[in-house]
């Protein structure tokens, strides 16, 4: 038989164009299978903004009005000789403020605060006069001997609230919260051997458990695990591993790449789906990063889905919410699926984003899944506080003008979770906790959660507006802690059916290239401010910013400029 040359090799040149320039293929998430395309009512707020207003007028000690001002001075020293302020959990929180010696505060408020708008670019080491940045070292249990961050600063008031030495992600994700504050504060005194402190307990207390993270906490200070009434948290491991993992890319000390690799091999190996609260999201990252950059082989479709489905066993039900309510898609806000037919919390929903969007980047088959969550996650936020939230839907609108403006309701779920109060309304109802913490004492407006929205800068980080209402710009290096060099990266999904044209703004003031991770191909030369990008009906682009006439040269499956990686996962 003849072959007819010219045909075999337009074959050949075809096929190896399509190889070059094939898009990666998109892995779903069945859970975000689920949520609209476009959630409506659909509004984007200016999240940055938000998170700009919310430190201005939270850190102000002259702030007027009932209940404020939602900080103080707490004057006690624990730990280190040095007042440490003090913000409210929640508004007139009776626990708080000048009662119980002033002492009862929790890092994830303040840290949380200090790091979201360190995220937005406030420098909180010298903001008006005061290290805001440096009293966090207080929160560093010395005084017990646990050495490493905790939610209280001592034991004294760690039984009026959460966590403390009873409940396992409670002591691990202050100190995530501090390994990203240390990240934005480098020159910090004592920062750097507090988190190598912090690196030490964890590498020993994963050494300790040997891949068995079924226990309810970690005495860091006996260096024993620990079981109460409080069911096994697995998913600590996750947490752990992303500390550890830090510390690595910090420090350079091996023993924490092999204390990640433990944690992480042991929160893939349950049966059941571990998830207890915040941390899981952490997992699920650090799969995807260290595949890529230690060429490990974790599980980033279970451990996402465990992230998302709803199907934990400990913490019934935690993930993602989906669906509509009453006209009103709430999909893509994080909390209990089945508590009174799902109750999403604020915090949750910011703080799932810190880690779920640089994954795109290690792992750009999610940037679709990943991409739509965020647009209704995004979307949905605006809904816990009161000024967007219609009154009929809130169980306190009458005392909204207490939160002015940047203080939002904790959650929101699908009927009221006070069973005998709010049943009136119509879900979503946004609510808060509060009132049930010190029952009979704490206010009605302790439901509007001071602790959840200072992590706002986590969105206002991320989120930025495009000229089409509903494609969002999110930026995967803004949490992408302790990562390699890199060049600007941004994820922009397209929820339209129809392709659409988006106008990209160039982040700084030369000449770029725009990469797009998801073709694999330069999409963009030379260009100086912005340019058009076009973007098929329900699909995603991954651009980098790379310096205009940039050599590309692949190695190792990584596409590299510069000697930077532009994209992990070059065929």
């Amino acid at each position: 038989m003849r072959l007819n040359f010219k045909v075999l090799y337009a074959i050949i040149f075809i096929s190896s164009w399509n190889f070059a320039h094939a898009q990666v293929k998109q892995l779903k998430l069945s859970r975000v299978e689920e949520m609209a395309n476009l959630p409506q009512p659909l509004k984007i707020i200016n999240w940055k903004l938000m998170a700009q207003n919310f430190d201005k007028t939270v850190y102000d000690f002259n702030a007027k009005g009932e209940y404020w001002p939602m900080i103080w001075m707490d004057s006690t020293r624990k730990n280190f000789d040095q007042p440490v302020m003090g913000i409210y959990t929640a508004v007139g929180d009776v626990r708080q403020g000048k009662n119980n010696k002033g002492m009862f505060h929790e890092a994830l408020a303040n840290m949380g605060a200090v790091m979201g708008a360190s995220l937005v670019g406030i420098d909180k080491s010298k903001q008006n006069g005061v290290n805001y940045a440096a009293m966090l070292k207080n929160y560093f249990n010395r005084d017990t001997k646990w050495n490493i961050m905790m939610n209280n600063t001592a034991p004294e008031v760690a039984l009026l609230g959460g966590g403390y030495g009873r409940d396992w992600w409670y002591d691990v994700y202050p100190n995530v919260l501090f390994y990203a504050v240390c990240e934005q504060y480098p020159e910090e005194k004592d920062f750097d051997w507090m988190a190598k402190s912090i690196a030490e307990k964890f590498y020993q207390a994963d050494s300790i458990l040997k891949g068995d993270y079924n226990y309810s906490y970690f005495d860091y200070a006996a260096m024993k695990p620990m079981k109460n009434q409080i069911c096994a948290q697995q998913d600590a491991a996750a947490g752990h591993a992303w500390v550890l993992y830090a510390a690595y890319k910090k420090f350079g000390d091996k023993r924490y790449l092999k204390g990640a690799i433990s944690a992480m091999t042991a929160l893939e190996s349950n049966k059941i789906n571990p998830t207890y609260e915040l941390l899981m999201p952490f997992g699920a990252y650090l799969a995807a990063r260290m595949n890529v950059e230690q060429g490990t082989n974790f599980d980033v479709q279970k451990l996402l889905a465990w992230t998302f489905d709803g199907t934990a066993v400990c913490r019934e039900g935690w993930g993602v919410l989906t669906g509509k309510w009453n006209g009103y898609d709430i999909s893509g806000v994080v909390g209990s699926t089945v508590d009174h037919g799902g109750y999403g919390f604020l915090m949750n929903t910011f703080d799932a984003a810190w880690p779920l969007i640089p994954t795109v980047r290690y792992d750009p088959s999610y940037a679709n899944a990943i991409g739509k969550w965020m647009l209704n996650a995004v979307n949905a936020s605006r809904f816990f506080y009161p000024q967007y939230m219609p009154a009929d839907r809130q169980t306190i609108p009458q005392h909204a003008a207490v939160t002015k403006g940047v203080i939002a309701y904790e959650g929101f779920a699908k009927t009221s979770t006070f069973d005998t109060l709010y049943m009136d309304k119509k879900g979503p109802v946004a609510q808060g906790d509060g009132p049930k913490w010190v029952p009979g004492k704490n206010p009605d407006v302790s439901q509007f959660s001071v602790y959840g929205s200072g992590h706002v800068g986590i969105f206002g980080a991320i989120v930025e507006k495009t000229n089409i209402e509903g494609v969002l710009k999110l930026d995967v290096l803004a949490t992408d802690f302790y990562r390699n060099k890199a060049y600007p990266t941004y994820l922009i999904y397209n929820p339209y059916a129809q392709s659409k044209t988006v106008a990209y703004k160039v982040k700084g003031i030369k000449k770029v290239d725009l990469y797009d991770a998801i073709s694999q191909k330069v999409i963009g030369k030379n260009i100086a401010a912005k340019s058009n990008v076009s973007i098929a009906g329900n699909h995603s682009v991954l651009i980098v910013e790379v310096p205009a006439g940039s050599k590309l040269t692949t190695t190792n499956k990584k596409l590299v400029a510069n000697g930077i990686v532009i994209d992990y996962m070059k065929k």
